[in-house]
């Protein structure tokens, strides 16, 4: 199966745990892997044979900006489901990361991994 990739989508949103996640907001990034057939595009040269990604980008943006969610795990599976919904995808992979995350002593990033299919 063919694939699109679209990584280091980034975006400002309000989905966490803590309250002051959720009204201070943070920065998320995000990952994407597309499962569908690429053959027609491949020959045809013509993007109705595919899928546009920057409505995909725009999409996830957008679901991290309007979100407010508890937890990171439903705003990953909310994106995918999104991304499912759009007729051709077979299947989808999402990593969501906070590389700020509230935690005390922590610098690393939380990333969840969530992947979906039809």
């Amino acid at each position: 199966m063919d694939s699109i990739q679209l990584t280091g989508i980034r975006s400002y949103g309000y989905t966490g745990y803590l309250a002051e996640e959720q009204v201070l907001g943070q920065w998320f990034e995000v990952d994407v892997t597309l499962w569908l057939d690429l053959s027609i595009a491949g020959s045809s040269d013509r993007i109705t044979d595919t899928i546009d990604y920057r409505s995909i980008i725009s999409n996830v943006q957008q679901l991290i900006k309007t979100s407010k969610f508890a937890l990171v795990e439903k705003l990953a599976a909310e994106i995918a489901q999104s991304i499912l919904d759009i007729s051709g995808i077979v299947q989808v992979r999402v990593q969501l990361s906070k590389p700020a995350a509230p935690i005390p002593d922590f610098s690393g990033k939380i990333t969840i991994d969530v992947t979906r299919s039809n």
